[in-house]
């Protein structure tokens, strides 16, 4: 059952006991991105005063780290721990979300005539998406504000990351999700013991429905009300990547984008290294990858506009990238005016990306991967992106979560009878 509102004095009484044993050294507020009003740390993801998103501020000056510090910690996302707003339970470390493969794809630069390209592997997560990485922190907020039921709405990979994590710390688990999304996924959630809800439409009317939810039964839906710090999970991808480059940065960065969380946090997550002196630039290129009939950013960028329009009914076979108002969206085409990139492709050029990249470097993806390939393949053949460019792809999920994209796209099997001689036609 869902819980009952808390009282606000009860509510504030936790929030006050919880947030000093877990939140970061360094973090210390949330600030608008638009009007720059602050706030304290609770569960709220929007302005009050103009409506804008929230991000989580540290004390960035105060942080000393050197490339040294970093050679003794686990190989998890939380090895980052100075740049995150909460400090993490046993049982959420446990999962060992993050520090994923940094993989030379030299057969598939030679094939697109690149020099230097390397796929930062995220399908081999514990829910085998990166959404482990924003879902572990997201959950954990939940458990620093006090709140005794956690969920999100999803098109498929946070609901099991969430799940998994609900799982680990004993919550009750509510997940919605758009009719129509892979069943691969609904079915990994469920396992976990996840109450899935269905809501007719697209993953804009789930997301609706989820947060009213959230304000009228006091949920953490890790996504929403606790989207500030949900999103700092998912900057750990940059700081993994320029760490296994030996603290260089990429030329070029490839990011699947539906809602633009993931693809501000990455360059957030760049930008915070810099800042603190572990890398001596920005990536010159972050790309936008986007399915096209999913494409509102892409879009935007491509005709000049500083404004997304939105896409009622997304149509794509990356059902993760099917988002049509993306709430991110603005502020990725606010950082694509300062620098980088924007593409889309169609199904087609995603089922191809899927095969490309598995048949040369041997990593099965899911649809949104087949995006950033094709959307690589486009860049290089058109010339934005150049032979001597060093390159990243992020490949955030694995392909066994959607197998029906690539239904009557492969050979069938070779059927024969149970003697060797039948073989010699095939094996010739």
């Amino acid at each position: 059952m869902f819980l009952n509102n808390l009282s606000i004095s009860y509510r504030m009484e936790l929030l006050a006991s919880k947030l000093e044993k877990f939140a970061g050294e360094y973090a210390s507020h949330l600030k608008c991105r638009d009007c720059n009003k602050e706030y304290e740390f609770s569960p709220i993801y929007i302005c009050q005063k103009c409506f804008g998103a929230l991000d989580v501020i540290y004390d960035l000056d105060k942080i000393n780290l050197n490339k040294n510090d970093f050679k003794s910690r686990k190989n998890s996302m939380w090895r980052y721990e100075e740049l995150l707003p909460f400090k993490a339970i046993e049982e959420i470390r446990g999962l060992k979300a993050g520090f994923t493969p940094l993989i030379k794809a030299d057969r598939l630069a030679k094939k697109l005539g690149l020099k230097e390209l390397y796929i930062k592997n995220d399908c081999v997560n514990p829910t085998y998406s990166f959404k482990d990485r924003p879902a572990g922190l997201g959950v954990m907020a939940a458990i620093a504000f006090g709140m005794k039921t956690v969920g999100c709405a999803s098109t498929g990979n946070l609901a099991s990351a969430t799940a998994a994590y609900a799982s680990r710390v004993g919550l009750p688990c509510y997940i919605f999700v758009p009719d129509g999304i892979e069943y691969a996924k609904i079915y990994q959630a469920q396992t976990y013991g996840a109450k899935i809800i269905k809501v007719e439409g697209t993953y804009d009317d789930a997301n609706r429905i989820a947060t009213q939810a959230a304000e009228f039964f006091n949920i953490g839906m890790v996504n929403i009300n606790l989207r500030p710090f949900y999103v700092e999970g998912s900057k750990t991808l940059a700081f993994e990547v320029a760490e296994q480059l030996n603290w260089e940065t990429p030329d070029v960065i490839i990011v699947p984008t539906a809602s633009g969380a993931l693809f501000n946090a990455v360059c957030r997550g760049f930008e915070q290294l810099y800042k603190i002196g572990l890398i001596n630039k920005l990536p010159e290129k972050p790309v936008v990858a986007q399915a096209e009939g999913s494409n509102p950013i892409s879009r935007a960028f491509k005709e000049g506009k500083d404004y997304i329009e939105i896409i009622e009914n997304p149509k794509t076979i990356a059902h993760s990238l099917a988002i049509g108002n993306p709430g991110d969206g603005i502020y990725v085409l606010r950082r694509l005016k300062q620098r980088g990139l924007a593409e889309d492709a169609n199904n087609e050029e995603i089922i191809e990306g899927i095969k490309l990249l598995a048949e040369c470097e041997g990593i099965y993806t899911e649809p949104a991967g087949g995006v950033v390939i094709a959307v690589l393949k486009k860049l290089v053949e058109n010339g934005k992106i150049k032979e001597d460019e060093k390159v990243v792809c992020l490949i955030t999920g694995n392909g066994l979560k959607a197998p029906e994209a690539l239904k009557g796209k492969l050979e069938e099997p070779i059927l024969i009878k149970p003697q060797i001689k039948y073989l010699e036609k095939w094996l010739k």
